[in-house]
């Protein structure tokens, strides 16, 4: 049985190359950087969790909630002639991510080791006859002066879909289906993520205003006048995050 089943919907996703060597303390074990064309990508990621359940059970005032993630990818060779072969899996690793509810963050810091926190969020998805409008936005206290700062990611799209075109940067970003926690030197959590191929809205305008030193850590907050070099929204689909396995 999946541990969680769920959709993912409406995925606002902003990619900014970053220099390799700063992700490097984040790598998991038996894990390698997957790059696009030699860049090194890191993806902001803002989206919807509908319908989600636990062990096949929905959790009462937990079934639908927002989230934003900071994440890179990565790619794992399980065995040497897989490596030989460049056979590899297509994962993410998570720098953090956040969500509204206290106790998803508790079972998935528990459970996969992952490193999530919680804020204050909120969405707004508006559609009209020309177009739609997606934000997400979060709230966190600043450690200098103890006020709350609203972060967003906006992104204004055309109304209808379109398919992610075959080798595009698009399918490289969306098409990674593992998830890695670095749990140590010595240990990682690898977990199987499964969806169909999503399809996607085509960008006409955005605006992110975020943070990154102080929700991700003094090293990304370069990102803060960085102009992402792409910018996506996804629509997203029914998804499953499987049971974890230890990799040592």
């Amino acid at each position: 049985m999946s541990f969680l089943t769920a959709e993912w919907r409406k995925l606002a996703i902003a990619n900014y190359e970053i220099d390799p060597a700063l992700l490097l303390p984040y790598l998991p074990f038996r894990t390698e950087l997957d790059l696009w064309k030699g860049k090194c990508y890191v993806s902001l990621i803002g989206f919807m969790f509908k319908d989600v359940k636990l062990l096949g059970l929905p959790i009462p005032f937990h079934t639908d909630f927002e989230e934003v993630n900071l994440r890179f990818y990565v790619k794992r060779y399980e065995t040497k002639e897989d490596k030989m072969n460049n056979d590899y899996k297509r994962g993410v690793v998570f720098i953090k991510e956040i969500v509204p509810k206290p106790a998803i963050t508790f079972v998935a810091n528990t459970v996969y080791g992952e490193n999530y926190q919680t804020m204050k969020m909120r969405h707004k998805w508006i559609e009209n006859s020309d177009n739609r409008e997606i934000e997400y936005t979060w709230q966190k206290t600043s450690k200098s002066n103890k006020t709350e700062k609203l972060n967003s990611i906006y992104i204004k799209a055309a109304k209808n879909l379109s398919e992610i075109e075959e080798g595009s940067e698009t399918e490289f970003i969306t098409e990674h289906y593992w998830g890695y926690a670095k749990q140590n030197d010595k240990k990682t959590n690898e977990y199987e993520v499964t969806h169909p191929k999503w399809q996607k809205y085509d960008v006409l305008n955005y605006e992110i205003k975020v943070d990154f030193g102080e929700i991700y850590g003094k090293e990304f907050s370069f990102l803060d006048n960085q102009k992402p070099n792409s910018v996506m929204l996804a629509e997203g689909s029914k998804i499953t995050v499987e049971p974890k396995n230890k990799i040592k």
